[in-house]
């Protein structure tokens, strides 16, 4: 029976995973990949090594499978958001290294495009409510500005699963989810808008065509079969942007669901019939891969990175004891932060050891513990961190609550997810049923297979997500737990703003 690959070009790597046409996960590889940072604010990838990665991950795949590359009916991307790599006519890449999503460089790009166009009026159109230099339009603009012969040369551009989509078919294009991050998509009429294009300088002929997520873009090129290892019958279905992806194999398809991602960073997200706008707390919104959707979204930015903190400077003993025993040093965390009490008896933790987001008082806030005293021992500062990145997503959940109907449970994924112990802490401080499937971290490696399945014919719709997610631990409040988090939250709230106008303060020094 003919199969699937499913790629999770993520930010460390790319993960290539193997299915069967009805969604069943069988095996998966990784093959991870750096990231450049030449200045401040550069944060850069080689597309080549994305493209390599995926060949190398297909190849290890199949190794480990037995499965043979003539069984591979069609291979789907899910790709890290926001990328621009520039092409000739010829299509040769012009940069050897490219800004990715988590690159800011274009703020004076992103200043003079807001001297045209009224940035609240903009985010309302495109819902792109990340810090503007991180738009993919503010980058061409900045390629523009500095480095003008090589833009001068540029035919089309192409988003990072979408430049791999090219290497193995030889055809440009990207899809809905993935164009929606560009900063001139117009959300509701799902297309590039032409005052945008005009405001910002950059000729609409180099954008790519935007195509269905589900849509076949063609069979693999020779070149493509051979780098892959697999025949040039293989189809290549366009694929979506990670967090759309995402939330398709975490069952947020129909209207009011929602997932959280709790890694390095973490977010809660919502499914909806139209696009959850709020001009104070700007959630970012992606057009969802299930046409007529959209995935509204608000994060923190330093959860699981504000975690690693405490392992790095609290926790080495656990680190060097797990590196012995080949266990998880998170693991030995978690079971130490269970031996203190709910509420880690009265210390409290601030998360934004990275920064604010926009639902903090000021991006300059920064973290803190509060309320330490000759009491508390480690397993209290290991809970009270754990609680503290509980409390600033119940911030998130209440800000989405405020803007659309939601459902009362949500299916957890990645890293922080693994812990019982986190997800009873997450569903005490949020104070809403917590799920966590079987999907666990393959999220968005099974939302790509899924398209995959949809655009091959092997689906009629999107429904055999909800039968293949199946519940592992379902944790609802704890009654006695909530009271003690709940006065624990209200002063949590109030702190934020003693602690911004103490990083104002401290932001001089």
């Amino acid at each position: 029976m003919k199969k699937i690959i499913a790629y999770d070009l993520g930010t460390g790597g790319n993960k290539a995973s193997l299915y069967e046409p009805d969604g069943t996960f069988i095996t998966s590889a990784f093959v991870k990949y750096p990231t450049y940072y030449p200045k401040p604010g550069f944060h850069e990838q080689k597309p080549d090594d994305w493209v390599d990665a995926v060949s190398e991950s297909t190849k290890r795949l199949l190794d480990a499978s037995g499965v043979s590359g003539k069984e591979i009916a069609a291979v789907a991307l899910s790709g890290h958001s926001l990328g621009i790599v520039p092409l000739d006519r010829d299509g040769n890449l012009l940069r050897e290294t490219v800004p990715i999503w988590s690159d800011s460089r274009a703020d004076q790009q992103a200043n003079a495009f807001f001297e045209k166009t009224d940035p609240a009026l903009w985010y309302q159109q495109t819902g792109n409510g990340f810090p503007a230099p991180h738009y993919s339009i503010f980058k061409l603009m900045w390629y523009q500005e500095n480095e003008p012969e090589m833009f001068g040369k540029i035919d089309q551009f192409t988003g990072t699963k979408d430049y791999v989509n090219f290497r193995l078919t030889g055809k440009i294009a990207t899809d809905p989810s993935y164009a929606s991050g560009s900063g001139v998509y117009d959300l509701v009429r799902g297309e590039y808008d032409e005052g945008l294009l005009r405001a910002s300088g950059i000729d609409r002929r180099i954008f790519p065509e935007i195509v269905p997520s589900t849509e076949i873009l063609g069979p693999l090129s020779r070149e493509g079969a051979e780098k892959l290892g697999l025949t040039p019958s293989t189809l290549v279905v366009a694929g979506g942007v990670d967090n759309s992806c995402m939330a398709l194999g975490a069952g947020s398809f129909l209207p009011g669901r929602l997932y959280a991602s709790l890694g390095s960073s973490s977010w809660i997200a919502l499914c909806g019939e139209k696009p959850a706008l709020d001009d104070r707390t700007k959630p970012y919104v992606f057009a969802h891969v299930v046409p007529g959707m959209f995935v509204s979204a608000l994060a923190i930015f330093s959860s699981g990175t504000t975690f690693n903190w405490i392992l790095r400077h609290f926790c080495r003993d656990l680190e060097e004891r797990a590196s012995r025993e080949g266990s998880n040093p998170f693991d030995l965390m978690v079971k130490e932060a269970a031996q203190s009490p709910p509420g880690a008896k009265g210390l409290i933790m601030n998360p934004s050891f990275a920064g604010g987001s926009s639902l903090d008082p000021t991006p300059l806030i920064r973290g803190a513990f509060l309320n330490l005293d000759l009491s508390h021992d480690r397993s209290d500062i290991i809970r009270a961190a754990m609680e503290g990145i509980a409390a600033n997503m119940r911030i998130v959940l209440d800000e989405i609550r405020k803007l659309a109907d939601t459902e009362n449970r949500i299916v957890v994924v990645g890293g922080g997810a693994i812990s019982s112990l986190w997800r009873q802490i997450y569903a005490d401080l949020l104070n809403i049923g917590i799920d966590k499937t079987n999907i666990g971290q393959n999220a968005a490696s099974l939302g790509a297979a899924a398209l995959a399945a949809r655009g091959l014919g092997f689906w009629n719709s999107f429904d055999p997500i909800d039968d293949l997610l199946k519940v592992e631990e379902s944790l609802l409040p704890n009654r006695e737990n909530r009271e003690v988090y709940k006065k624990m939250f209200d002063q949590f709230y109030k702190t934020r703003d003693l602690l911004a106008q103490f990083s104002r303060f401290a932001a001089n020094f």
